[in-house]
């Protein structure tokens, strides 16, 4: 809630500014210029993630690389029948089995600078901008056997580079309505962790990935050098290569070569393979 109060009333302070600084003939007298040349800034605010609760493990148990196999207990029963959760578990327990479940993926502040170039053609104005910085927010999937046990993949953004193109439209030569899209570049720390210690886990994948962003905001400019703004962008990313493989003693249900596994182990991923998520934030520039 604090976040979109604090964007209703940065979009407001943005759209009083022209009203009261604006000439209707001649555009803002404060200004001169246009967006035309070289920025330096930052930007900062806050980021959402979508709602991912119908996330789970899945399971390659003969490793020939085709997930979806089902984990079997002995006695031939699903090893995993206390279910799954979109987050992290807070005890060994699943809720099913009357356990406190899980606890909600985290959203939280980030932060980036951001260097660009405009050009102005009339109303419409083109450019580019390089962007470099984190976020807080971390991703978890939780398994729960019925040993019982749980099994997390946990994920969060080491950092988070990008260069987006973006275009848009000035009515005055000092407030812009922009959309911006373009190519990313982040570094995803992945772990895994279980309340079991009878198996051995092994983990692989790579860790930066490449994505994209798109959005659009309202910039405004204070004077021939400054500009505040309002901005909202979408980041997505492949993230499909993190596994984890249990191995260990012989007759578990995850190296039981007898009821269709292998004694080599089994291999975890995560049934979500993206990394999405939301950013609303201000942005602050100095104009060379």
């Amino acid at each position: 809630m604090r976040v979109y109060l604090a964007a209703a009333a940065i979009a407001a302070s943005l759209a009083a500014v022209p009203a009261a600084a604006r000439d209707t003939t001649t555009g803002d007298p404060s200004v001169s210029g246009g967006f035309s040349g070289i920025y330096a800034g930052a930007a900062g605010g806050y980021d959402v993630q979508p709602n991912d609760g119908g996330s789970r493990i899945e399971f390659d148990r003969n490793l020939d690389g085709r997930f979806g196999d089902t984990v079997l207990t002995g006695t031939g029963a699903d090893a995993f029948a206390p279910g799954f959760c979109g987050g992290r578990a807070r005890a060994a327990q699943g809720p099913r089995n009357g356990g406190p479940g899980c606890a909600k993926d985290r959203d939280g502040w980030s932060y980036y600078g951001r260097v660009g170039f405009d050009q102005q053609s009339g109303p419409i104005v083109y450019g580019v901008v390089g962007e470099f910085g984190r976020t807080h927010i971390n991703d978890s999937t939780t398994g729960f056997s019925s040993t019982p046990a749980n099994y997390v993949m946990y994920r969060q953004v080491n950092w988070e580079a990008a260069v987006r193109a973006r275009a848009g439209y000035t009515p005055n030569d000092s407030t812009l309505f922009y959309g911006t899209f373009g190519p990313s570049l982040a570094r995803i720390d992945s772990e895994f962790s279980s309340s079991q210690s009878t198996n051995s886990f092994t983990a692989r994948g790579r860790q930066d990935q490449f994505g994209f962003q798109g959005g659009g905001g309202i910039e405004q400019r204070l004077g021939d050098h400054f500009s505040v703004g309002l901005e909202y962008v979408y980041h997505q990313y492949q993230d499909d290569d993190y596994r984890v493989r249990a191995a260990g003693p012989a007759a578990t249900p995850f190296t039981n070569a007898a009821n269709g596994g292998t004694i080599e182990g089994t291999d975890f991923r995560r049934s979500d393979d993206k990394f999405r998520w939301h950013s609303l934030r201000a942005t602050a520039a100095f104009r060379f």
